[in-house]
């Protein structure tokens, strides 16, 4: 029972290994440039999940000065967070644009097509 309770409680936690695992997953095990792009996007979302979770404050609330509050949060994680997610969609944005070229390059987004026409050329 003890298992459950504590799977209940901390199941952020076990969704960031999923979505880990799975992110790096498909980026070690596809030679799709596309599925490879999905998988770090899968894995940085994961990032940002754990890391908001870390800034959780139970019972906080924002850092205005009020009667009766006791216990703030602190914004500077969710702030970064923000950042970081729109960093990240650029990224990502980037990298589908050098997908599109290397295509238009090379007729294929396979990354062993890709190293097999270097080798025999």
């Amino acid at each position: 029972m003890d298992f459950v309770s504590n799977f209940a409680t901390h199941y952020n936690y076990w969704l960031v290994i999923v979505l880990m695992m799975t992110g790096f997953y498909l980026v070690i095990s596809r030679p799709n440039m596309v599925k490879q792009l999905i998988g770090l996007s899968l894995f940085q979302a994961s990032v940002f999940i754990l890391y908001i979770s870390f800034a959780y404050v139970a019972d906080g609330t924002a850092p205005i000065l009020a009667e009766g509050q006791e216990i703030y949060a602190n914004p500077l994680p969710h702030v970064l967070i923000l950042t970081a997610i729109v960093v990240g969609i650029a990224t990502t944005a980037v990298g589908l644009a050098l997908v599109v070229r290397i295509h238009r390059a090379f007729g294929t987004i396979e990354e062993n097509e890709i190293q097999d026409m270097g080798r025999h050329s």
